[in-house]
């Protein structure tokens, strides 16, 4: 039996849903990546202000565990983390336009970063060039590129495509868990 290192409860007693409720959220997730698609620049503008929300909270949670942290530098460094936290937030839920050019920018820059690196590993390779390593930073860098050089308007539709094409391939996932349950492959049969 394993067991899950971060709360010790058996990873056994984690059950995968049933293969309908699998597909069922497969479905809904395929369509809500649809919709996304629809209108990016919406998506982008929501995705910013959830970011928005979900910094304030970290920040909050940051400050409220300082209170727990034992000496002056550990609480100062929280208490810091916390304000900045909460200063990013209310900067995406207050200016989500602003705050979507800026998350898209600052994402260009680390996929041209971690592009080069991939291809700077890619030829450190012992026995020759690892060529998938290669391809996915040429990939990189070429999807930096678009970003940056579409900036500022990339920065009104990216994080909405992100979010839907993401939406699309975990709704993808979803159906593929349900197609490869025990069971899911047999017609439904009624008893007489």
């Amino acid at each position: 039996m394993s067991v899950n290192n971060l709360s010790g409860m058996p990873m056994a007693s984690f059950q995968t849903p049933t293969p309908w409720v699998c597909a069922l959220l497969g479905i809904v997730m395929i369509v809500a990546g649809i919709f996304v698609l629809g209108d990016v620049v919406i998506a982008t503008l929501f995705s910013a202000i959830f970011i928005g929300v979900m910094a304030i909270v970290a920040g909050g949670f940051e400050i409220v565990h300082a209170f727990w942290t034992k000496g002056w530098g550990g609480f100062a460094w929280q208490i810091l983390l916390g304000v900045l936290y909460l200063a990013f937030g209310l900067m995406l839920v207050t200016q989500p336009v602003t705050g979507a050019l800026a998350l898209t920018y600052i994402f260009g820059l680390l996929l041209l970063a971690s592009g080069a690196v991939r291809i700077g590993l890619a030829f450190t390779k012992a026995g020759g060039t690892d060529w998938l390593m290669l391809l996915s930073g040429v990939f990189g860098i070429a999807a930096g590129l678009i970003i940056l050089i579409g900036w500022p308007m990339s920065g009104l539709w990216f994080l909405g495509m992100l979010l839907g094409i993401d939406l699309i391939f975990h709704g993808a996932a979803w159906l593929t868990l349900a197609w490869q349950q025990p069971g899911a492959h047999q017609p439904v049969t009624r008893a007489a």
